[in-house]
């Protein structure tokens, strides 16, 4: 059975790969690392690995995606297979298909967040509620302390949402999501950034002026430029800000006809991405915290990530603007939330959908509602064993580490061994704009090394994770008996998520091996 899916407009297309890239990073993440990396000094090596990995990177992925469509695959064991046919470059491309699988098996428990915390807002839960209780609201939700099953429904809510979008196709289906959700978030996005830079000090209990955040956070300190941890701090949010790494780029791209432009495309999505996180991003969560709450209180917070201020302070701040106000900026914010999550966690069903279609004849919906099931299945562990540190895993192994390896095996494929002459003129082909050609050598030669200085840089993490390092010595440091045994006792979860991911892997590596069998035996390789 061909696959003959494809994008019903070019907007729709552009609209649903920056909703792959925006995602809740975007207005979480981002703001927290630009304090903790120079403020305003920050944005120097977040632009600089931009052009030098990023756009690079966008291009390699979408040109690769292109170029695989073109011989009929739409997942990527089998779009490296057909840029090399060595054997082994498909059991790379089982990365394309693995990351998205454990990604969406944690992200879409994460992504329930915001859809409950949409409901909360709505019927004023936390109207009335002091500081300490909206904060420990969300410990418990997460945790389902008391045996409240909530968030196990608003869980399995997203999971149906985000299967039945994708059974309904690309353009029925995922690019319709993209033209509501992407709109609706830039509208909230906005509205909310205009109320938190307009905030005055002793309104609604405000201590500073919305400006005051904004100031804080994009205060320039020069000497952090100079310290490598900010530029691996740039370099990581850049992937996880473009979804770079993951397959769905190339999935989305391999859906894109042979003449059709890519060059300005990736370029489109990327600088969409970048819009909505600096400018829209860097103007909601720090400007309301630090109007609020103050500076040092803001810095104090950020030492823990965005996560927290997102969803332990935000409600509570929210309430204090009172009335219809108060329930409006909750839900637009944990709404902007949910599209940027669902239009992100949409794109990581593609690649396994096109997986089973290209070589096991499925349909879409049986293939989409597989994809739901593994999903469901895959997320059970991380649902019910968040305090164990499941989630957590779940995220560093499949949302961090295996997105570098696979960039950095994908642009040696795509650079030195598909070659870069043919490279160029794949991401050149019915090109709308002139790309400067410097970056035929960045792409050959700056990238590549720069991903490889990512990698190595992050060994020595790798190593204390697969050691348990931290968690034995907080074990070292404890004061209870009954603290030595919750820790013992997340050791154990993590490590068996740890070999729960592999086995997955290593599955997916064996559904490769027998659709290369088939394809054999069927005399339908890639010529």
């Amino acid at each position: 059975m061909s696959n003959n899916e494809s994008w019903g407009s070019r907007v729709g297309l552009i609209l649903a790969m920056a909703g792959n890239a925006v995602g809740l990073g975007n207005f979480l993440r981002f703001p927290v690392q630009a304090i903790q990396n120079g403020g305003g000094a920050f944005i120097i090596p977040y632009l600089v690995c931009f052009l030098l990995m990023g756009i690079p990177l966008l291009w390699v992925e979408w040109a690769s995606g292109r170029f695989g469509g073109r011989h009929g695959h739409h997942s990527t064991p089998f779009i490296l297979d057909a840029m090399d046919r060595r054997r082994f470059w498909k059991y790379i491309g089982v990365f394309g298909i693995f990351t998205n699988l454990a990604v969406a098996a944690y992200y879409c428990y994460l992504e329930s967040w915001t859809l409950s915390y949409v409901w909360n807002s709505a019927t004023s839960v936390f109207h009335g509620n002091s500081p300490e209780e909206v904060a420990n609201y969300f410990g418990d939700y997460v945790t389902m302390a008391n045996n409240n099953y909530m968030p196990v429904f608003f869980w399995l809510i997203c999971l149906v949402l985000n299967t039945y979008i994708l059974s309904r196709g690309l353009s029925g289906g995922v690019e319709k999501a993209a033209k509501i959700g992407m709109p609706l978030l830039l509208i909230f996005g906005a509205i909310l950034a205009y109320m938190a830079i307009t905030l005055k000090a002793g309104e609604h209990g405000a201590i500073n002026d919305g400006t005051v955040g904004l100031n804080f956070l994009w205060e320039p300190n020069f000497e952090s430029i100079w310290n490598p941890k900010v530029w691996m701090a740039a370099a990581g949010q850049i992937f996880f800000t473009l979804s770079l790494g993951m397959g769905s780029i190339q999935c989305y791209a391999s859906y894109v006809k042979k003449k059709d432009d890519i060059a300005l495309n990736a370029v489109s999505a990327g600088f969409m991405n970048g819009f909505v996180e600096i400018v829209l991003g860097a103007s909601i969560l720090i400007p309301i915290s630090v109007g609020y709450l103050g500076i040092d209180r803001v810095v104090e917070m950020t030492q823990n990530g965005g996560l927290g201020l997102g969803f332990k302070t935000l409600p509570y701040l929210f309430d204090q603007w009172g009335g219809v106000l108060a329930i409006l900026a909750g839900v637009f914010w944990f709404g902007l939330l949910f599209f940027a999550g669902i239009t992100s966690s949409l794109a990581m069903g593609t690649p396994v959908m096109g997986f089973l279609q290209d070589e096991f004849n499925w349909r879409r919906k049986p293939a989409a509602w597989m994809f739901g099931l593994t999903v469901f299945l895959m997320g059970l562990p991380a649902v019910f064993f968040f305090q164990y540190g499941v989630f957590d895993e779940y995220d560093y192994w499949a949302g961090e580490f295996s997105l570098v390896v696979f960039a950095l095996f994908e642009v040696i494929l795509f650079a030195w061994i598909f070659g870069m002459t043919k490279g160029w003129n794949e991401i050149n082909t019915g090109a709308d704009i002139r790309i400067p050609i410097v970056f035929k050598y960045i792409i050959k030669f700056v990238t590549p090394v720069m991903l490889l200085f990512v990698f190595i840089w992050n060994l020595p993490g790798v190593w204390d994770k697969i050691t348990n390092d931290k968690l034995y010595k907080q074990i070292a440091d404890a004061a209870s008996p009954e603290e030595i045994n919750t820790l013992n006792t997340t050791i154990t979860y993590v490590n068996f998520s740890r070999i729960f991911l592999l086995l997955v892997f290593v599955g997916i590596c064996y559904l490769v091996f027998v659709a290369y069998r088939k394809r054999m035996k069927e005399g339908r390789m890639t010529s």
